[in-house]
């Protein structure tokens, strides 16, 4: 069964979708070392500038590809909020992840965003 999910990264109205491989078992581990990565990469080279744009458009590059496998249309990028999403990622400015579970406001109402949802776990720094 496909799982489907967000990515939304903070300061960034962009809004990333996956429709497999959404299950937080798989995407966190893989996310938390993504995003130390990312940090690394970004504190040696000393850029502050532009974070949350660089951020969202190396989640599509590199965590989309492994994701979406070799089928494409698995992942979009857009501003609008799917209503059969089931799970939904925020990447805050200081990189930590909240996972998110749509409750059934959401579904009626995915302008809602992150506010018709449920913390799913606890925020985790990387």
């Amino acid at each position: 069964m496909a799982v489907s999910c967000h990515f939304i990264v903070e300061g960034n109205p962009v809004i990333v979708y996956a429709s497999r491989n959404g299950n937080p078992k798989k995407v966190l581990p893989k996310l938390q070392r993504f995003l130390d990565t990312f940090t690394q990469e970004r504190d040696t080279m000393g850029e502050t500038v532009h974070t949350p744009e660089c951020l969202v458009a190396q989640i599509i590059v590199r965590f989309g590809f492994e994701l979406c496998e070799d089928d494409f249309s698995n992942l979009r990028v857009g501003l609008n909020y799917d209503p059969k999403v089931d799970y939904l990622y925020q990447v805050g400015t200081n990189f930590t992840v909240t996972v998110m579970e749509p409750l059934e406001a959401y579904r009626q109402q995915p302008d809602l965003g992150l506010k018709g949802c449920q913390v799913l776990t606890i925020e985790t720094p990387v």
